[in-house]
């Protein structure tokens, strides 16, 4: 986000601009401070003698321990300069935004600096500040604002419908010391807090604010302002505890970049987690999927970012398992055409995303327990046996054994594996409903992802590719939990008889003579879906194809119409759906790349996965160690340096952890 910086800690996040402000800007990149789905700060700007200050230094942070710093001056200009010199550092922790302002006086007499600052909260749930132009009826909220000597109190309210309680949010902000005066703007519940601070010669002076958000249903209160060392250096200390005390990766391989790149995902990482509870109510930290819009828990992403991670932060996936399993479904959730909330919940299956805010309180968005996903469930029993065996403690296999078969049963049941012989997803009502269009329940969910090479859309039910790999992989891997942690041979049996049928039905019905690669899925009337995909990068990762097609397949993928030089493309150039700012038609998404490699190295492709990965370091250099969510499919001979998709978030914790997929590829024996 350009001209902004961010700030997270334990699921709560600011974003600022280059002064430390909060502006309310909505869009792409909205700025504020965010906490369970809502916007509890959406403005934050600070003037000097009632100006907004220059800017000598933008905001940054100069490591993990420190906070966000940015300087400032009064405006001014020669042959006077500034009479004073503002630092402004930042931190997120504990759901507040801490706040330290220290003023320096560059003159030899005494000065007098007034500073204010203009607060509000709008509590704009996320979904309303994404610019997908819907908008939610909220007639019957009221937002009030109560001024106290030391800053305001800003309070969010809406009356309960049927069956829920109300909804009450607050933001509470306070200074040390107490402003001289706190009053309200004209119109709106704005407060402007103002001091007058008398600076000695060369003297200096401080201000601390906090500012808490209170989410509603927390039950929480803030506690007292905390002196500003413990409240701005507290978060980093976590996350430091978090990326030092395991090895680290430049101990483990002699490539600095890739370390580097290795280094910063776990840094991010430690950024992303956030609280959940598993089925005993136990208090647990995973990885969300990632920011601005996804600070949340995510199956597909959450699963696929700790098996990423497994190797060398174990507790991403024990974590994420155990809260997903406490979030399992247990009934049948109509469409909403017959009266159904339009979550798609279904016995045994594994949910795609929770959310905590306003609109998913009242049911104006399906999203607080969402389960429209085909491939979270395989998933998560792919992500248990590997948590398994990468442990040597079958503890966890043991505790989630219930869950576990449920989850199976759900892939035969309403998965589609024995009413198909696939598994199967159709359109998504509810990502039409409130996210546009028509979207499908693989990772490739935008409107228009899957469709012919005439670009007519795929209509469903529709087995896509990668999610037969992933039931392939999950049916097999689970009869292992099955005959060796669960003692039910019978059990292991049915599943390993179901993947060698899965996988000879694949080879015979997706696999294109002509084009010898798979099809990106099969119709609803089992047409192939002939566009080439980098789905097919999946099916190595799964081990769902033969030797030699595999083979095939890995060569393919280097292809120059898949091989941008930066990484595969989502779809190669050349065919008619191809476009390469589309996020599953022609860009390059890192996470994708990441199974390829694990593909390509389990099929023996070393020199492929090689050039993969060096090409996927080499755009981290780029982005500063940080890969992107998405890159443009551009060559590197159209343009030199790697271009950024539209609306690409960041940090996003599936391309955060994909550097550790990539180390994991090029040296078998860590994973």
């Amino acid at each position: 986000m350009t001209g902004h910086h961010l700030l997270v800690h334990d699921g709560t996040f600011a974003v600022v601009t280059d002064s430390g402000d909060i502006t309310g800007v909505r869009g792409a990149s909205p700025d504020g401070l965010f906490s369970r789905d809502a916007r509890h700060l959406s403005r934050w700007q600070l003037t000097v003698d009632g100006a907004p200050p220059d800017v000598l230094v933008a905001a940054a942070q100069a490591g993990p321990d420190r906070p966000l710093a940015a300087v400032l001056t009064p405006p001014a200009g020669p042959p006077e300069p500034a009479a004073c010199t503002v630092r402004r550092e930042q931190a997120v922790a504990d759901r507040s935004l801490a706040e330290r302002i220290r003023l320096t006086s560059n003159r030899p007499e005494p000065v007098t600096v007034r500073i204010t600052l203009t607060v509000d909260a709008d509590f704009a749930d996320q979904f309303e500040l994404r610019s997908d132009r819907h908008r939610y009826d909220k007639a019957d909220a009221v937002r009030s604002a109560d001024a106290s000597p030391d800053g305001v109190t800003f309070a969010y309210e809406r009356a309960a419908p049927t069956g829920r309680p109300a909804w009450h949010s607050r933001t509470v902000i306070r200074a040390i010391p107490a402003p001289d005066t706190v009053s309200r703007t004209a119109g709106g519940t704005a407060h402007t807090l103002e001091w007058r601070v008398e600076l000695p010669p060369h003297g200096s002076g401080q201000i601390t604010l906090q500012a808490w958000a209170v989410p509603s249903g927390t039950g929480e209160e803030p506690p007292p302002i905390e002196p500003p060392a413990v409240a701005l250096a507290g978060p980093a200390r976590e996350n430091a505890a978090f990326t030092g005390a395991h090895p680290r990766p430049r101990d483990l391989i002699g490539w600095p970049e890739l370390a580097r790149t290795c280094e910063q995902g776990l840094a991010d990482l430690a950024g992303l987690r956030i609280p959940a509870h598993g089925p005993d109510g136990e208090p647990l930290r995973v990885p969300a999927a990632g920011i601005p819009w996804f600070l949340a828990l995510s199956g597909r992403d959450s699963l696929l970012t700790s098996l990423f991670a497994l190797p060398y932060r174990p507790g991403p996936a024990a974590a994420t398992l155990t809260a997903l399993a406490a979030a399992q479904g247990t009934a049948y959730d109509e469409p909403p055409a017959l009266g159904g909330t339009g979550r798609q919940e279904q016995p045994g299956r594994i949910p795609h995303e929770i959310r905590h805010g306003e609109l998913a309180h009242f049911g104006q968005v399906p999203y607080g327990r969402y389960y429209g996903a085909v491939d979270a469930t395989p998933l998560f029993l792919t992500l248990l046996h590997a948590c398994t065996e990468q442990t040597a403690d079958d503890g966890l296999a043991r505790r989630l054994a219930p869950q576990a078969r449920a989850a199976v049963e759900w892939m035969f049941r309403d998965g589609g594996l024995t009413e198909h012989g696939w598994l199967v997803c159709s359109g998504d009502e509810g990502a039409a409903a409130h996210r546009g269009g028509d979207s499908h329940q693989s990772w490739r969910d935008s409107p228009g992802a899957l469709c012919h090479d005439d670009g007519t859309p795929a209509a469903g039910p529709v087995a896509v590719a990668a999610a037969q790999g992933y039931a392939y992989d999950a049916l097999l891997r689970t009869a292992g939990l099955a005959r060796k942690t669960w003692d039910n041979v019978a059990f292991a049996d049915r599943l390993e008889e179901a993947a060698v049928r899965l996988r000879s039905r694949f080879h015979e019905e997706f696999w294109m003579p002509g084009a010898d690669f798979p099809a990106a899925a099969l119709d609803g009337s089992g047409r192939r879906v002939e566009v080439l995909t980098s789905d097919a990068g999946h099916l190595l990762w799964s081990g769902i194809l033969d030797p030699a097609r595999g083979e095939t397949v890995g060569r393919r993928l280097l292809g120059p119409d898949f091989f941008s030089g930066w990484g595969i493309r989502t779809l190669a150039a050349g065919q008619r759906p191809y476009h390469p700012l589309s996020w599953h038609r022609g860009a390059i998404r890192p996470h994708d790349n990441a199974l390829s490699v694990l593909g390509l190295a389990r099929y023996g492709l070393t020199e492929q996965a090689l050039a993969v990965t060096r090409g996927l370091v080499e755009a981290a250099a780029v982005h500063g160690w940080r890969l992107p969510e998405s890159m443009a499919g551009y060559g590197r001979d159209e343009h030199p340096v790697p271009v950024p998709c539209p609306h690409s978030g960041s940090p996003r914790a599936w391309a955060a952890a994909t550097p550790l997929a990539l180390l994991s590829a090029l040296s078998p024996g860590l994973g």
